[in-house]
């Protein structure tokens, strides 16, 4: 369903359409082609996207939160932005992902590494198909999934039950798409 929600979404969860404009679109693509990115590699496994994380970096192999490089300076207006909208403090934001997923690139079902707390993610470039379920095994029937486009320079929010009681992930993108991931420690 381009352009909104289904009818039913976890409590917790947040989506603003044309949360940012064509021209800071441009100039976030443009800070980040200057971001050296490296290959996202989750428990010896290659995954078919590039990343680059900032502030604090959670390492999936040995499970522990360390800090890593600034966040750039570049991503304060956006992050300036995104605190007001959701009405938490700038400063909570502790960690910026920007992530490059090439053509046909997936994100598996997932929860957010467990020292985090809100996430916030604005897709660049391209939409993608944004989907949920339920964490809970015995909820996950085929009709619990949620489903919908994220849409290119749209803001997604999962805090409370949807950070914590589901799962998400992405389909097949069909073409180039960033994402820039904000995320608040617990």
């Amino acid at each position: 369903m381009k352009g909104g929600l289904p009818e039913y979404i976890p409590e917790g969860f947040e989506y603003y359409p044309d949360f940012i404009s064509v021209r800071e679109e441009e100039n976030l693509l443009n800070t980040i082609s200057a971001i050296e990115l490296q290959t996202f590699v989750f428990q010896g496994f290659t995954a078919k996207r590039r990343v680059a994380s900032f502030g604090f970096i959670y390492s999936f192999d040995n499970r522990k939160l360390s800090e890593g490089e600034p966040i750039p300076g570049e991503f304060s207006d956006l992050i300036g932005k995104t605190a007001s909208l959701i009405n938490i403090s700038p400063a909570e934001f502790a960690e910026a992902l920007i992530t490059e997923y090439p053509e046909g690139s997936v994100i598996n079902w997932h929860r957010d590494a467990p020292p985090f707390g809100l996430i916030a993610g604005i897709s660049l470039l391209s939409d993608c198909r944004f989907r949920l379920r339920p964490h809970d095994k015995k909820m996950q029937e085929r009709s619990a999934i949620i489903s919908f486009i994220a849409e290119r320079r749209s803001l997604y929010v999962m805090r409370g039950p949807a950070r914590s009681e589901w799962e998400h992930s992405i389909a097949a993108v069909k073409e180039k798409r960033y994402s820039i991931t904000l995320r608040t420690l617990k």
